[in-house]
């Protein structure tokens, strides 16, 4: 009987294009098959797991330890809060607005007087770029940068030394309950920097600011079955903090790992879910190919650390929530399939659960397996796997 289900999302680790992907302007993207054709990847974890059955990664390699499929995307859209809701058992009807000019005129005249400042930027901008191309400027003003993608958010980026963190926060309460609670955005990005003209970094200290969630969760179902859900990285901003009973903040994913090893340790029965964002903000939206793939092998010798902690009672699913594919001119997220990768002592080796119609599907595994109410969207493939 399992008592214990962790969930990884390496976050825009897609595995090819979805039949929908040229109406996003995505055809042709495949984050893991184009990194694989760039670095011959060193995932022996992974395959382990049977990620060379879903992602054109170079050969199938053995039979997989547990079971393999892929999951496609139900919602509209392609961004992290729609894929992390979906994969907890809601299916948005309409996709989040998105501002492909940038936002109004009165909208930010709105913003600037509720902070009492004028910005710079609202356009749609790669993150790093914008801060090189208008950090200057900042630095001299003291004007915070406003930009946007072709996701649903509305960012907000400055540099430490001249908006303290606090301050920055309170321009994303104030951007929240305008964009946010009244135009229906589906999040608001703190993203502070710190250095110098042309070495700005970004720092660990960004927030997101999500909607609440437009339905019950598996997060809010376990939480009312009294099963402890442990939300690691983001997960408590894209839920808006909802439906967790714990909730850690991460620098990095292998802080993210590290963290989860430290749950197993005192976490004996739940819901352990961690998101690790690297993936996309350092590799992804930066086209960094070869740094995406080395971030991919850190994973995996972390993953079989993981895996050796496991006890019989256990479940492991590691899976996505988009793709982002750094080989592609584009540095936004893809639409893509995402690997689903289930391992256990419990579950049946080298099961195919095929391509699920849904992300829906995870969660209602997951409740069956916990035996808590169905959620409203998914068909469980608990039935396949034990």
């Amino acid at each position: 009987m399992i008592s214990r289900v962790v969930l990884i999302v390496m976050d825009s680790v897609g595995c090819g294009e979805l039949p929908d992907a040229a109406a996003y302007g995505d055809e042709g993207s495949d984050t893991l098959g184009h990194i694989a054709d760039a670095v011959p990847l060193k995932v022996p974890t992974l395959r382990s797991l049977g990620l060379g059955r879903v992602a054109r990664i170079g050969g199938d390699g053995p039979a997989p330890r547990g079971a393999a499929g892929r999951m496609a995307e139900a919602s509209p859209g392609k961004d992290s809060v729609t894929g992390h809701w979906e994969l907890m058992g809601i299916v948005l009807d309409h996709p989040f607005p998105t501002f492909p000019s940038g936002f109004s005129k009165e909208t930010i005249a709105e913003f600037e007087h509720r902070i009492g400042r004028t910005t710079i930027g609202n356009v749609v901008a790669s993150g790093t770029t914008i801060i090189n191309e208008l950090g200057p400027e900042h630095l001299r003003t003291g004007a915070p940068i406003v930009y946007t993608s072709a996701d649903s958010v509305f960012q907000i980026a400055a540099h430490e030394r001249i908006v303290p963190i606090d301050e920055l926060y309170r321009y994303c309460d104030a951007a929240f309950d305008l964009v946010g609670r009244g135009m229906g955005v589906g999040r608001v990005i703190a993203r502070p920097f710190v250095g110098e003209p042309g070495s700005f970094v970004r720092t660990s200290n960004r927030r997101d600011y999500a909607l609440d969630p437009f339905g019950h969760t598996l997060l809010d179902t376990l939480k009312a079955a009294r099963y402890p859900v442990v939300g690691i990285g983001k997960i408590e901003d894209l839920f808006a903090g909802r439906g967790l009973t714990k909730a850690i903040h991460t620098t990095s994913d292998d802080h993210g790992m590290d963290v989860v090893l430290e749950e197993l340790g005192t976490t004996e029965r739940g819901l352990i879910f961690v998101n690790l964002v690297d993936f996309d903000t350092l590799y992804g939206h930066r086209n960094d190919v070869a740094g995406y793939a080395a971030n991919l092998e850190r994973f995996d010798v972390r993953l079989a650390e993981v895996m050796l902690r496991l006890t019989e009672s256990d479940l492991l699913i590691v899976t996505a929530d988009h793709g982002n594919d750094p080989a592609t001119p584009s540095t936004d997220h893809a639409r893509e399939y995402v690997p689903l990768l289930v391992a256990g002592a419990t579950v049946t080796p080298g099961v195919d659960v095929g391509t699920r119609a849904t992300f829906a599907d995870l969660g209602q595994t997951v409740a069956e397996i916990f035996g808590v109410p169905p959620l409203p969207h998914g068909e469980s493939f608990a039935r396949l796997i034990f």
